[in-house]
């Protein structure tokens, strides 16, 4: 899945649910939402290249405060830029 299928479905996921996507970081990048207690998925997917990237509750407050209803690509890239310099 890509970055910016789960970016822009995030209220499909549980609140509990972690991201985590290939680097670097872009909407195109692999991606895949861990849901608990899968912590022993984490360890594979860091293996296959994956590191964490954002909790889908952290992703969804990003979400609460941006401006307008829409969120599109505009939207996947300023939530990667918050996770890269402000997460």
């Amino acid at each position: 899945m890509k970055l910016s299928e789960i970016l822009l479905r995030l209220d499909a996921f549980s609140e509990e649910a972690t991201i985590i996507a290939a680097e670097p970081w872009n909407p195109s990048s692999r991606a895949h939402v861990i849901e608990p207690p899968e912590s022993g998925l984490v360890a594979d997917m860091e293996r296959d290249g994956m590191v964490y990237f954002l909790e889908i509750a952290i992703a969804r407050e990003f979400k609460e405060d941006w401006p307008g209803e829409e969120c599109n690509e505009t939207f996947c890239e300023r939530l990667i830029q918050y996770a890269i310099n402000d997460a």
